[in-house]
C-alpha cells in the first residue's frame, strides 16, 4: 500500500495532505468521561504506521495534547517520525514573552516533546490587540528552536495578510472550508497566494453529514455529537436540508462514478483548491478508524464533468456570513457550543474608559500611548451619545508602526484599534455615523477602501479621504465619530 500523499510547504514544512484531527477526543471525554490513554495512544500509531502521520491537536482538546505524545514515542521507537500541530486558545491579555513561553511549554510538557512541530494561535477578538505581541513572541521562541513553525486558527483574510505584511511568517491556516462553507475559496486564497502561507481545511466531511448514511433520511431531530451540532449550524445556514440533500444526491452520484464513497467527493474537493495544503480528518479513537477511506481520497481525481456538476449543486446554497472564522466572532455563532456571546462578553477589553475630572459629563478612552499624555488628547471621548474617536494610527503597544509600508495592513489594524476605542464606552463599529480618512499616498486610497469597507459593511458611515503628509511612517491615519442612543 502506498504511502499518504505529502506537501512541502514554502516555509519548509512538510504535512500530509490527510491531517488526523484529534478534536472528538473532548467529545469522548464530555462529562467526566476518560479515554485510556496507551489504549488511544496505540491507536493512533497505527495511524502512523498508515503513513497518516500528521496530527492536529489544542490545548482544549482533553487529553488529546499527551495522547499524541505517547503515539509520537512508540512510532520513535519503531523509526517513524511524527509532524505534530497544536494550537493555543488564550483569553486575550497580556502577551509578553513570559506569558507566551509558559504557554509553549505547557505544550511540550504535556506532549513530552522538546520541540512543537507547529504552534497554532487561536485568537477571539481583533479589537484586542495582543494577536500582534503573541505571534511576535512565538516568532522569537521559534528562533530559539522551541517551536518549528507558526501557524493561526479561524483568521480571516484581512488579519493573515496583516501578519504577514508585518513580517510575521505564518506556514498555516486552519479554517472551515467545504462544500457547506466555500469562504477560504475566495480572498484567502488571494492572500496565501501573496503570503506563501497554506489552509488546513476542517469541516470538509461536516462532521459525517457527507455519507451516505445521510443520503434520502430525514433531519435529525436531536443530535448529541458536538460535531454535528456545529454542522447542522452549517446546513441551516446554507439554506436547510432540502438543498443539502440536493446536494447529496450529486456527490452520490460523482462517487458511484468513481467508485468512491460520498466523504471522498466532499474531501478532494477541497484539496483541489490551490491554497489547501491538507483536510483535517477527526477521528474516535478506539471506536472507529477511516484510514482506507482517505486513502481512496487521495487516489480519486474529480474531471471538469465533476466539478461543473458539483458547481451546479452548491450554486443554491449560501455562505456563512463574514469571513473564515467568524463564526467563532460574530452572530449565527456557528460552532459546536453555539451562542459565543456570553463568552465573547466575558473577554477583557483592550481599553479601558474613564472620567474627565473637569468635565463631568464625559468620558476619555487611552490606549497609554505616550503621545497622548505628551500631546494631551484621548484616543476616544464619549459625551451624551456621541463618541468622537482621534486620528489613529497603525502603532502596536510596543510603540512600533505595524505594517511598515503596506497602507491596507495599517488600516486593517486602525480599525481595530478604532473598534477597541469604541467598545471602552459601550459603542461599536456598527454605531460609527461618520470617518475621515488620511492617506500619505493618493495610490493607496482603493487598498484602504478595502479594509475600510469590510470594517463598516452594515454601519454605511458618511465619509471623507483625504490624501495629507503623515508623521512618521504612517500611510494612514483614520478619526471616527459614533452615535449611541440612549446613553
Amino acid at each position: 500500500m502506498s504511502e499518504p500523499a505529502t506537501i512541502a510547504l514554502p516555509g519548509g514544512l512538510t504535512v500530509r495532505r490527510i491531517v488526523t484531527g484529534l478534536w472528538q477526543v473532548a467529545d469522548q471525554e464530555r462529562d467526566g468521561r476518560t479515554l485510556d490513554l496507551d489504549e488511544a495512544a496505540e491507536a493512533l500509531a497505527a495511524y502512523g504506521r498508515a503513513g497518516f502521520d500528521t496530527w492536529d491537536m489544542a490545548d482544549h482538546y482533553g487529553s488529546a495534547e499527551i495522547i499524541a505524545g505517547r503515539a509520537a514515542k512508540i512510532l520513535a521507537r519503531e523509526g517513524r517520525c511524527a509532524t505534530i500541530l497544536t494550537k493555543w486558545c488564550p483569553e486575550p491579555g497580556p502577551m509578553d514573552i513570559g506569558t507566551v513561553r509558559k504557554a509553549v511549554e505547557t505544550a511540550l510538557t504535556r506532549l513530552g516533546q522538546d520541540r512543537v512541530d507547529v504552534m497554532q494561535l487561536h485568537w477571539w477578538r481583533y479589537d484586542h490587540p495582543g494577536y500582534l505581541e503573541a505571534m511576535t513572541a512565538l516568532a522569537a521562541l521559534r528562533e530559539e528552536g522551541l517551536i518549528g513553525h507558526l501557524g493561526v486558527t479561524n483568521f480571516d483574510a484581512a488579519h493573515l495578510r496583516l501578519l504577514a505584511q508585518h513580517g510575521i511568517a505564518v506556514a498555516t491556516n486552519q479554517v472551515c472550508f467545504s462544500l457547506l462553507d466555500r469562504r477560504a475559496a475566495g480572498r484567502m486564497q488571494a492572500v496565501c497566494r501573496e503570503s506563501g502561507s497554506r489552509v488546513l481545511a476542517f469541516g470538509t466531511l461536516a462532521g459525517g453529514f457527507f455519507s451516505e448514511r445521510w443520503l434520502g433520511a430525514a433531519k435529525p431531530a436531536d443530535i448529541a455529537d458536538w460535531s454535528k451540532m456545529k454542522y447542522g449550524r452549517f446546513i441551516d445556514v446554507a439554506g436547510g436540508w432540502d438543498r443539502f440533500q440536493a446536494l447529496l444526491a450529486t456527490l452520490d452520484q460523482v462517487a458511484k462514478k468513481h467508485g468512491a464513497q460520498i466523504a471522498n467527493v466532499a474531501t478532494r474537493w477541497a484539496l483541489d483548491h490551490e491554497a489547501v495544503a491538507g483536510a483535517i480528518v477527526g477521528v474516535r479513537l478506539t471506536e472507529r478508524e477511516h484510514r482506507a477511506g482517505s486513502l481512496a481520497t487521495l487516489a480519486m481525481t474529480l474531471d471538469d464533468a465533476d466539478r461543473a456538476s458539483i458547481a451546479q449543486a452548491v450554486a443554491p446554497l449560501a455562505d456563512p456570513p463574514g469571513d473564515c472564522g467568524d463564526e467563532y466572532r460574530m452572530p449565527p455563532f456557528l460552532t459546536a457550543s453555539g451562542d459565543l456571546s456570553h463568552h465573547l462578553a466575558d473577554v477583557p477589553k483592550a481599553f479601558c474608559a474613564a472620567a474627565v475630572p473637569a468635565h463631568p459629563d464625559r468620558q476619555r478612552v487611552s490606549t497609554g500611548s505616550i503621545w497622548e499624555e505628551k500631546a494631551g488628547f484621548s484616543r476616544a471621548v464619549k459625551v451624551g451619545e456621541r463618541v468622537l474617536v482621534s486620528g489613529t494610527t497603525a502603532t502596536a503597544p510596543d510603540g512600533e508602526p505595524v505594517c511598515p509600508g503596506d497602507a491596507e495592513g495599517q488600516a486593517v489594524y486602525i480599525l481595530d484599534k478604532i473598534g477597541a476605542s469604541l467598545a471602552a464606552v459601550g459603542a461599536s463599529l456598527d454605531d460609527v455615523v461618520r470617518t475621515r480618512i488620511y492617506v500619505a499616498n493618493v495610490d493607496d486610497w482603493e487598498a484602504v477602501s478595502r479594509a475600510h469597507a469590510r470594517a463598516f459593511h452594515r454601519a454605511l458611515p458618511a465619509n471623507t479621504l483625504v490624501s495629507a503628509g503623515l508623521i512618521g511612517p504612517y500611510l494612514c491615519e483614520i478619526e471616527a465619530e459614533a452615535v449611541v442612543p440612549g446613553t
